[in-house]
């Protein structure tokens, strides 16, 4: 296997090792807080043009 290339075989293995180490009910709040973490890390990245931008046309 070359590292980085997953099947979909090993992605149902992580799928399957996941649930059973957090359960049904952790997993959902881990991916809601994993979304919140990227839309944080987008709103940073962006330039400051853009933020300025943004802020007006909520006005």
């Amino acid at each position: 296997m070359i590292l980085g290339v997953f099947g979909p075989w090993q992605l149902i293995a992580i799928l399957v090792v996941a649930l059973l180490l957090f359960g049904g009910k952790k997993i959902p709040e881990l991916m809601k807080g994993l979304g919140k973490g990227v839309k944080e890390f987008k709103d940073a990245s962006k330039p400051e043009e853009d933020k300025e931008e943004g802020s007006e046309e909520t006005k």
